[in-house]
């Protein structure tokens, strides 16, 4: 669809803001959905795939990453609800054999742990245990070889690995796989014929897309398309703009009687900080600031995702992208939608620089699980040069090309923001030990521990 053929004249603009950031950050196609007070509008843009492509539709169906944790986080309040698990127990009363590299933890681990990021062992991590009933149960098996970086609950730090345990939690106990119980607590209910989990080949039978990279000035078609099966927890599922924005307002609803309200409000409570982030609820980030946003975003192989909903203003929107420069797009028109449709303004700290003698204790190397990078000090800054390591889909995936390094200043003690794309306005914290000494760099939502 052109942005010139939609007549309603606020999504017109949203639009146009999105057909603008794709042709100058070369993303292939996309997809926006706005809800707002009763009243909804969605459309596609570009093309499926740069090798076969077909329009995008606001049918279209796209990998939506890791807002998938959202509907295993939902599936399991659906089942505390009902008495079946209980958010605070320890994850090894329903997963007997449970084990992880820290036998203090692997203990005391609950599923509140697991669904708001604070288990502190390392969570990026993937691997593919194919297509079968068993994948789940073995990529858990495997995690235990993983390192405890961090003590439990007590560092808010992004983890993949956290919702293999969850999800394999949800099997446990629904007594079905996977795919079958979001099927059955969720998606049927709730009307959502267009999200579907690979392996299934319903969604093949469907219009979708296929990610993309950046080499150089070439869009390339990304491949493998799958994340594989044991990841479909975590990230795994495959949805449209529309089916999106009928989950939104089932969260904002009153449950329609697959969830009570109390239960949908209750993973809306802040559970644990994420710094100048905000709090993290059960599964659902949540703004700093009034009015009370929530919200996840999705990255998978090529293709990156943002949802977000407000309950104060009835009011939520979706975006899907079939490139890795998706995710510029998603923060880039995800903050004209706010100022558009909300009168919600984004303020940027105002940054300063310091010395190199005051920079010195922040430079050095920095890693955790399939991300590393080094800081050093320039011109009052730091610079951030990533290191990829690759692992996804699975360990022996080799690593990308790298960004190009990025500036990060400071703008309160500890606290920075960073300068340049793709990770413009991304704010992080240095996290200091007992001592008062450097421990961690939290940014992208990783607390990356300095190893040098």
């Amino acid at each position: 669809m052109k942005p010139d053929n939609i007549k309603n004249l606020k999504f017109a603009k949203a639009a146009q803001k999105m057909a603008f950031e794709m042709e100058r950050l070369s993303i292939p196609g996309a997809a926006i959905g706005v809800y707002r007070q009763g009243k909804e509008f969605a459309a596609g843009f570009g093309v499926t795939s740069v090798e076969n492509p077909l329009p995008v539709t606001p049918d279209t169906l796209f990998q939506i990453g890791s807002i998938t944790k959202t509907f295993t986080g939902t599936a399991l309040m659906q089942l505390a609800e009902r008495g079946k698990i209980d958010l605070d127990a320890p994850v090894r009363k329903y997963i007997k054999n449970l084990k992880l590299r820290d036998e203090d933890t692997a203990r005391r681990v609950t599923t509140r742990h697991l669904l708001t990021h604070s288990g502190g062992w390392v969570g990026d991590y993937f691997n593919n245990f194919g297509d079968g009933d068993d994948a789940l149960a073995r990529m858990v098996k495997d995690i235990a070889k993983l390192p405890q970086v961090m003590p439990l609950g007590k560092i808010w730090s992004y983890n993949n690995v956290g919702f293999n345990i969850a999800a394999r939690t949800l099997e446990v106990v629904a007594r079905k796989p996977y795919e079958k119980a979001i099927q059955d607590a969720l998606l049927d209910p709730l009307g959502l014929k267009a999200t579907f989990f690979y392996p299934s080949d319903i969604l093949i039978t469907h219009r979708f897309v296929v990610g993309h990279y950046q080499k150089g000035k070439k869009t390339l078609v990304a491949r493998p398309w799958a994340i594989g099966r044991a990841g479909n927890g975590v990230g795994g599922a495959v949805s449209s703009v529309k089916d999106l924005l009928a989950y939104a307002r089932f969260h904002m609803g009153d449950g329609g009687g697959i969830v009570a309200r109390e239960t949908l409000e209750a993973m809306r409570i802040p559970q644990i900080s994420m710094g100048r982030r905000g709090q993290m609820g059960i599964t659902w980030f949540i703004s700093p600031a009034s009015p009370l946003r929530y919200s996840h975003g999705g990255a998978t192989h090529g293709q990156q995702a943002f949802f977000m909903f407000i309950p104060e203003k009835d009011f939520a929107f979706c975006i899907l992208t079939n490139s890795d420069n998706g995710g510029i797009l998603n923060v880039n028109v995800a903050e004209f939608v706010l100022d558009l449709y909300c009168n919600i303004k984004t303020e940027t700290p105002k940054p300063f620089k310091l010395s190199a003698a005051e920079l010195k204790e922040f430079t050095g190397s920095y890693r955790i699980g399939t991300e590393a990078f080094e800081l050093k000090a320039r011109d009052g800054m730091l610079i951030y040069h990533p290191i990829p390591l690759g692992g996804f889909p699975t360990p022996e995936t080799p690593p990308g090309p790298a960004h190009r390094p990025v500036r990060i200043a400071f703008y309160e003690k500890d606290q920075t923001i960073a300068l340049d794309e793709p990770m413009k306005n991304a704010l992080g914290d240095f996290i200091r030990n007992e001592k008062g000494r450097v421990e961690f760099f939290r940014i992208g939502g990783r607390a990356h521990k300095k190893i040098k």
